[in-house]
């Protein structure tokens, strides 16, 4: 006996060590039957659906392995806890979880108190005898019945079927017992991990549809990530050789994927969601239309007024509409915003803005305020820097919202993983300014995927989406620069992560034969 506690301590060590639900399961059944020597047994779990589901079956005289982390599915249904609005009482197994008590019988031949119709079929069909059954139900913390352990036939050492004693219901109940506690804790931690991913993913869904413009940008970032991470594992050779993942780490870095932009929730939707440069409220180019018109009118009059005295002058008037026209259409095109505007147009734009013009109050003003010429020659995209440094702000945001998270051991890497993505290998980029071997390699290859999935994304407020050569030669610049890990960017391009991606993601019209002429400082991939 105080071997059998003995081993029914050290299954039950092993039972709390125990990660995977399928695995617990099994060892769960193994380790009664062993303590018990039973020929055979089952292993059901209550669901939400007040059935009885079989998880694991085994009968070792029979070589019948089912369920747990063997091959073979259980095609069994499930078991109902109620019938027509009754509690079940003839089904054994649903009996001993309604009544909640152990249900131990010598010869289910012998005994009319349960349907064992089911059970004398399986015996015909095999050549099986079952005889001797033992019933647990697996009760947790807060008395509730989780599942229910059955055990078959228990055997001497001759291996004779004999009836389940005192001793063997004791040892099966108190491995019953620890078997509810580490079923409860890993179905606890299962709950709180399905929870928290739910919590990450919910932060990243609403970040995408706080703004019109960053589309699907926070759920396509953990994809291409692990795209590019499972590429970087894969490489043997070269300065990433010795980059490997372990589950523990994929889960890390896809997290910190998710979490890499939570930060966002903090900037404001005037500066996010900036689709032109005079764009406030509303798009303030209408306003500056309206001045053109007030231009054009008075124009009008002023010729009339010539007209009138036998001097007008109809080629100077059409030709100073024309001008007032073609003033207008460049003012609309330089608020779009672009990838770059010269110096050329911007003091055009500055011109135009000493063009005098008659207000509401009667009073001869510029026709652009400085404020409006401030924004209208922005070099490149629709935000000033003022307005670039409240968007970049939402990294230092992200990193001091996950930095106040409590991350268990294993995701204590996610705010620097997830606080990276816009330092450059050179030491220029924001918020810490960062240099490469500062940087982890999950927090360099994340910087490409967030780059790439913005280069190659359709829902930008100042651009189009790039085709595959474009995104490409960027990334090649950024290469030369220093900017982006080269090491990274050889993986992405030569185990073709990119076309992976665009093949998934990317709109038809970008997805071209690659130019790799138009991309500097790369070798294109190899063929095979």
């Amino acid at each position: 006996m105080t071997a059998k506690i003995q081993r029914l301590n050290e299954i039950g060590i092993a039972l709390s060590a125990e990660k995977d639900l399928n695995a617990l399961l099994e060892q769960i059944l193994n380790g009664a039957k062993e303590l018990t020597h039973a020929d055979g047994g089952s292993l059901y779990t209550v669901t939400e659906d007040n059935t009885l589901r079989f998880e694991v079956i085994a009968t070792d005289s029979l070589g019948i392995r089912m369920g747990g982390t063997s091959d073979t599915p259980i095609s069994f249904p499930e078991i109902p806890l109620t019938s027509d609005g009754d509690l079940n009482r003839a089904n054994i197994v649903a009996c001993a979880v309604n009544e909640k008590r152990v249900i131990n019988i010598d010869d289910a031949y012998e005994t009319e108190n349960y349907d064992f119709t089911g059970t004398r079929a399986f015996d015909r069909e095999t050549g099986y005898r079952t005889q001797s059954i033992l019933t647990i139900p697996l009760t947790n913390h807060e008395d509730q019945i989780i599942g229910v352990l059955q055990l078959i036939n228990a055997c001497d050492a001759r291996d004779a079927v004999i009836p389940f004693g005192e001793e063997a219901q004791s040892l099966a109940a108190s491995l019953a017992s620890q078997a509810a506690v580490a079923l409860t804790n890993q179905r606890l931690i299962d709950e709180l991990q399905h929870l928290f991913e739910a919590f990450t993913q919910m932060i990243a869904t609403a970040i995408d549809q706080k703004s019109p413009y960053t589309g699907s940008h926070c759920r396509r970032i953990p994809v291409l990530t692990m795209m590019l991470a499972e590429a970087c594992d894969r490489v043997q050779e070269g300065p990433l050789a010795d980059f490997s993942m372990s589950e523990k780490d994929r889960y890390e870095l896809q997290t910190a994927a998710w979490l890499h932009d939570c930060g966002k929730v903090t900037s404001p939707e005037s500066v996010m969601d900036k689709a032109t440069k005079l764009e406030t409220v509303f798009d303030r180019i209408e306003l500056i239309d309206t001045r053109f018109e007030v231009l054009r009118r008075d124009c009008e009059i002023e010729y009339l007024k010539q007209c009138a005295k036998g001097q007008g002058d109809e080629s100077a008037y059409r030709e100073k509409l024309a001008q007032i026209d073609d003033d207008r259409d460049f003012l609309r095109v330089s608020n779009i915003g672009g990838e770059f505007m010269t110096e050329a147009h911007q003091d055009r734009v500055r011109q135009i803005a000493k063009t005098q013009w008659t207000n509401p109050d009667g009073e001869s003003v510029p026709f652009l305020t400085d404020e409006e010429v401030y924004n209208l020659t922005i070099p490149k995209g629709t935000l000033t820097p003022e307005e670039r440094t409240i968007i970049n702000n939402h990294m230092v945001a992200t990193i001091n919202m996950l930095e106040a998270l409590p991350f268990p051991k294993h995701l204590q890497r996610v705010p620097e993983y997830a606080g990276g993505h816009h330092e450059k290998m050179d030491g220029t980029g924001y918020p810490k300014g960062l240099k490469k071997e500062e940087m982890s390699v999950p927090a360099r290859l994340m910087a490409i995927a967030d780059i790439f999935e913005a280069l190659s994304a359709r829902d930008r407020p100042y651009k189009q989406g790039k085709t595959l050569t474009e995104c490409l030669k960027i990334l090649g610049f950024m290469k030369k620069d220093d900017h982006i890990d080269p090491d990274i960017l050889d993986v992405f391009i030569q185990e073709k992560v990119y076309q992976d991606y665009a093949n998934r993601y990317m709109h038809e019209s970008q997805v071209e034969e690659v130019d790799w002429s138009q991309v500097p400082g790369v070798k294109p991939p190899q063929t095979h």
